[in-house]
């Protein structure tokens, strides 16, 4: 069995309040693991307490108890990091470098050098679609143009596990759709990928496995065309069926329409935006 991208054992976060005697627990007991080459979608309201679990994972922040791990090795490890690209809500740049200068910064922080740093950097902004702005200054880029530079470094040091934190946040609808591809690139090279985000269209092309927090407590885990089924219903689906074959299905289809082609067999799913709604409803409703 091979070790988790990122395994969270009983993790408990816990805020004091200043100058009262009272504090916020963030998150309660919690425990999940990602498998290594998943896109694994964390998901809840404002609050739940995913930007505090996701900062433990990246050793931001400390835990009040449990454990956090990334291929093995304890997250609050620093060498833990070495392997991890990081792309935050609102990552900070500096506006008067260009966008070659700036994956060249941040190569150098990483420990690249010379010809390596500039082939890396050139192979990566023609990745994210960039290499047409290698030249232009951050502060003439657009909002989905610096989402995508902050994407390529995240990715100057070829991690395994890469963490976003809404990733599309402010991009128009273009510009999110070409981030939803690029992390789909991302996963076809084999890399993890933890991902925060409100839109959860964009979550359900994506992701494999979600977990919903509500109020720090995990209320909902696993595979997403899972969770997301009618459990009591079933779709069969066909091509080229004539109308009869409808009201004599159970009986006919194999006898009398041998040139039917059942493509496939399956539960009818709702959406994710849905299932996320009823699953925090429910979840408010119990507390």
């Amino acid at each position: 069995m091979s070790t988790p991208a990122i395994a969270i054992r009983n993790l408990t976060k816990v805020f004091p309040i200043p100058f009262r005697r009272d504090r916020v627990v963030a998150v309660r007991d919690l425990s999940l693991e990602v498998a290594p080459g998943q896109v694994y979608g964390l998901l809840g309201p404002n609050g739940s307490g995913k930007s505090t679990t996701m900062k433990i994972v990246l050793g931001l922040i400390s835990p009040s108890a449990g454990r956090t791990e990334i291929f093995g090795r304890d997250s609050q490890i620093v060498d833990s990091h070495e392997e991890v690209g990081f792309l935050p809500e609102n990552p900070y740049f500096y506006k008067y470098l260009t966008g070659m200068e700036t994956l060249r910064f941040y190569g150098k922080l990483c420990g690249l050098r010379g010809a390596q740093l500039a082939d890396k950097a050139g192979e990566l902004l023609k990745l994210v679609g960039l290499e047409h702005a290698r030249d232009r200054r951050l502060g003439g880029y657009s909002k989905g143009m610096l989402q995508r530079i902050g994407l390529a470094q995240a990715l100057i040091q070829d991690p395994r596990l890469l963490v976003l934190d809404e990733p599309t946040a402010g991009v128009d609808p273009r510009g999110s759709a070409e981030i939803r591809d690029l992390i789909v690139g991302c996963k076809d090279r084999g890399i993890t990928v933890l991902l925060c985000s409100h839109l959860l269209g964009q979550v359900q092309e994506i992701c494999d496995r979600i977990g919903i927090l509500d109020r720090g407590i995990l209320v909902r885990e696993g595979k997403l065309e899972e969770l997301i089924s009618i459990e009591d219903q079933t779709e069969m689906i066909f091509r080229d069926a004539p109308p009869a074959l409808l009201a004599e299905i159970q009986q006919l289809v194999a006898k009398s329409y041998p040139q039917v082609n059942l493509l496939e067999t399956r539960k009818p799913q709702t959406t994710l935006e849905r299932y996320f709604l009823e699953v925090t409803t429910a979840a408010k409703a119990k507390g």
